[in-house]
């Protein structure tokens, strides 16, 4: 009898592949909403960096107990699991991902920049996920016609890796992060405006938004099938300064001001089939959100409840 730990290398790697369809279902028709026959439900994946470095083998064990099927990959600073596949191959990474009934969702890599990716998407695609994530970088803090220059702009320089990403079968998520051109509403829609294709979107983080759970409803419905990707994260007090323990955790949901239940009626209205994180950062980055990884599965499965608790 042939086990999983016999398996080739090329064997490995054609399985994870095999399970990219099922991965990219939910973004593959983005102008399709749930059938009026199921229930809303949240899809979620747990990023690796809330366990901040702890190994892969300690990780993916966790994320079934959280209800999610897939894992996203962060680098450092944030947590060093993308470093660690290089380190322990592919192949093997595969295996711990079959070992546990897990999925790869997607890389979230800052290291390279957007313009860099598109080796992080052939490795994605191998390992049978179907999105990368980033920010867009500089100039920010702009308004009304140099704005509009500078996305223009950036979405020209942006065409060929979106090109890349459908060759290669995914989805270039830009995330809206703080201080960066792609930040703000207005420079979302024109962005995704410049460039029509369901290869790139949006990955949305309220955290970087105005916390007024209206207005963030109202930019959810405005993306529709171009949200991607949806960071359940606020801002609470913030992330870049040591506080306790219990101010850094308003970053949760149900933890800190931000009411997501407009949100949740959002993404039900445009009915939402991607994937949903559970998120914060920690202060500094690199270590995990709670002292102990059964510590940090409980919180992440604490937020969870209180989203479905949202909804209902």
């Amino acid at each position: 009898m042939i086990t999983r730990r016999r398996f080739t290398s090329a064997a490995m790697l054609a399985a994870a592949a095999a399970a990219l369809p099922r991965n990219a279902s939910a973004q593959e028709k983005p102008d399709q909403p749930q059938s009026a026959a199921e229930p809303f439900a949240l899809h979620y994946i747990v990023a690796s960096c809330m366990y901040g470095t702890a190994p892969l083998a300690e990780i993916v064990p966790e994320v079934p107990k959280t209800g999610a099927r897939f894992l996203e990959i962060w680098d450092r600073p944030h947590g060093s699991q993308r470093e660690q596949i290089d380190a322990m191959g592919e192949e093997a990474f595969a295996a711990l991902l079959a070992e546990h009934d897990v999925q790869l969702g997607s890389f979230t890599c800052f290291r390279q920049g957007i313009f860099q990716m598109q080796p992080e998407m052939q490795v994605v695609r191998r390992l049978g996920g179907d999105m990368v994530i980033c920010n867009s970088g500089g100039p920010t803090k702009l308004s009304g016609d140099a704005l509009k220059s500078a996305v223009r702009d950036f979405a020209e320089k942006l065409r060929p890796h979106v090109a890349a990403a459908e060759r290669i079968g995914v989805i270039l998520g830009v995330e809206n992060h703080g201080n960066s051109l792609i930040q703000s509403a207005d420079s979302q829609r024109m962005l995704l405006d410049a460039i029509d294709s369901p290869h790139l979107g949006i990955a949305l983080a309220p955290y970087h938004l105005p916390q007024d759970p209206e207005q963030i409803a109202r930019l959810i419905r405005q993306l529709g099938p171009r949200l991607v990707h949806f960071q359940a994260w606020q801002h609470g007090n913030g992330c870049h300064r040591p506080m306790p323990k219990a101010e850094e955790l308003l970053q949760m949901p149900g933890r800190g001001p931000l009411d997501f239940e407009p949100l949740l009626a959002a993404l039900e209205e445009i009915g939402y089939t991607g994937r949903t994180e559970i998120f914060m950062h920690p202060t500094p980055r690199g270590v995990p959100i709670l002292d102990s990884t059964a510590a940090v599965t409980a919180e992440i499965n604490r937020a969870r409840h209180y989203l479905e608790q949202s909804h209902q």
